[in-house]
């Protein structure tokens, strides 16, 4: 896909500034730049219309603006659930093998960890899982049994696996 040199041009010459004050806005140069990307990204959806705008950057600012603001919307209603729900019930202490467990799931790849996870820890048949995957059975059994190994390699301490990628 190739992108119209007059938008390339246009988020160059914007997107810092945007970016700045978007931050002024929400206090987080994380949200700033979440809300500024994506207001661009639909703005280069409609460039052929934007493009003739007198001032594209002022819809390019409004919708990152609105969308910064429904983002701060959406965190107040989360922080207030949360204040309505008061303080999390006490969380037993791990084991140090649980520990262990945890820390040798970590270094699994994703798709080891899924199959493990579900079928071991939420107690699904592998026919489930395969469901929930949107895979095979054959290749959730397989996945399973690569799985097992990589784990037991893991606590065993040899750490074969090598770091997962997240």
């Amino acid at each position: 896909m190739t992108v119209d040199p007059g938008f390339e041009a246009f988020y160059s010459a914007n997107y810092n500034r945007f970016v700045v004050q978007l931050f002024a806005v929400t206090g987080s140069m994380h949200d700033a730049e979440d809300a500024v990307q994506e207001a661009f990204a639909r703005a280069s959806t409609r460039w052929e219309r934007l493009r003739d705008y007198d001032a594209p950057e002022a819809w390019v600012r409004r919708v990152a603006f609105n969308l910064a603001l429904n983002e701060l919307r959406r965190a107040r209603r989360f922080v207030a659930a949360l204040a309505r729900m008061g303080p999390p019930a006490d969380v037993p202490a791990l084991a140090a093998d649980d520990v262990d467990l945890v820390a040798g799931l970590g270094r699994l790849p994703v798709r080891h960890r899924q199959v493990l996870v579900l079928h071991h820890l939420a107690d699904l048949p592998v026919e489930q899982v395969a469901r929930e995957l949107g895979i095979p059975v054959g290749t959730a059994k397989s996945r399973l049994r690569r799985a097992r190994e990589a784990l037991a390699r893991e606590l065993a301490g040899r750490g074969e696996v090598g770091r997962a990628k997240r």
